[in-house]
């Protein structure tokens, strides 16, 4: 009998037998523990321990396996590579109460992980949520971190000098009124309102090739009914809107240290996904270490790179590490 903290479910091992592409051996830390027991959260480890260290941070509503077609290309090329499941999602701990969940605790939780396994040099790879929750532990913890590959990512902070910006436009305007672009707000909408929520669809749904039915039904693996999924439904409600909610004031102190961020900074952003349309040329104006980097832009490329272009990011990846 496993023993779990109360209000909080763990995903049967059962359901991550045989997933395809992904024979990685699971790993993992006691994260929290400050307000009551800790929490297990997991994490892929492979490659040299002393190698140059990649942090692949997954986001909204997938787990580790996102990664799973770069694992192999990167340890090969002498990488070690971590991608941890953030708590809620993976073989990761899933509290089942929704305000479980903060951004403030998903940082809090990803940097005590972070610190237990005592990463350094790091190269910070994000997508979707895993940049505002990778970044910011960055904020708070600099020194740890070596370089960052910001690729499908953003950081709202709801100011109004985002106006004409973003392909999903999110800002002030004047001062209390606020735009938001429609797709998101339904897309915060449905989270909450949709009788079955699954990872899968939104998968297929941001990703421009066909994805096989087995790799969508592992990405549904962790969630096997609704009790394991208030991770998933959180997250789109914790979007900052308005200038002030409580992450937008995470990710503007996130900002004010990225503005003296002279270590290598890359964007690699998929040209087919309006959601995060805009910020790689944001990242690039603000943050000191973009300048000189060979940025990119991904053709035919959705949210979920890691579909679209997985092998091809690895070796761009690896050539960024080397070359940097």
């Amino acid at each position: 009998m496993v023993d779990l903290p109360p209000g909080v479910v763990r995903t049967p091992e059962a359901r991550f037998d045989d997933l395809p592409g992904f024979p990685f051996s699971p790993s993992y830390e006691t994260v929290g523990g400050r307000e009551g027991p800790g929490l297990r959260m997991h994490a892929l480890d492979e490659g040299p321990r002393d190698g140059p260290t990649l942090l692949l941070m997954h986001g909204e509503p997938t787990w580790s396996y996102l990664y799973r077609k770069l694992v192999p290309i990167l340890v090969e090329e002498g990488l070690r590579v971590v991608a941890p499941d953030l708590i809620g999602f993976g073989r990761s701990d899933k509290p089942v109460e929704k305000t479980a969940y903060s951004f403030e605790r998903h940082v809090s939780w990803l940097h005590d992980f972070v610190r237990a396994r005592d990463l350094r040099d790091v190269t910070l790879v994000t997508q979707d949520w895993g940049g505002p929750i990778g970044m910011a532990v960055l904020a708070r913890d600099e020194a740890r971190f070596a370089r960052v590959v910001a690729a499908n990512t953003m950081l709202h902070t709801a100011e109004p000098a985002l106006a004409g910006r973003l392909a999903w436009s999110n800002h002030g305007v004047g001062q209390h009124d606020a735009q938001v672009n429609e797709g998101l707000l339904l897309w915060m909408a449905m989270s909450q309102r949709i009788e079955e929520f699954h990872a899968s669809s939104a998968v297929q749904a941001a990703t421009r090739t066909v994805v096989p039915q087995a790799v969508l039904d592992a990405y549904d693996a962790p969630f096997p009914d609704e009790r394991f999924k208030a991770g998933m439904r959180q997250f789109p409600i914790l979007i900052p809107v308005t200038r002030g909610d409580p992450g937008a004031a995470i990710n503007r102190a996130t900002w004010q240290r990225l503005a003296s961020f002279e270590r290598p900074f890359l964007t690699a952003f998929g040209d087919s996904d309006p959601g995060t349309g805009g910020w790689d040329a944001i990242f690039r104006e603000r943050v000191p270490g973009a300048k000189g980097q060979p940025h990119t832009r991904l053709p035919d490329t959705g949210h979920f790179w890691q579909e679209d272009r997985g092998e091809e990011m690895a070796w761009r990846i690896a050539a960024f590490v080397r070359e940097s």
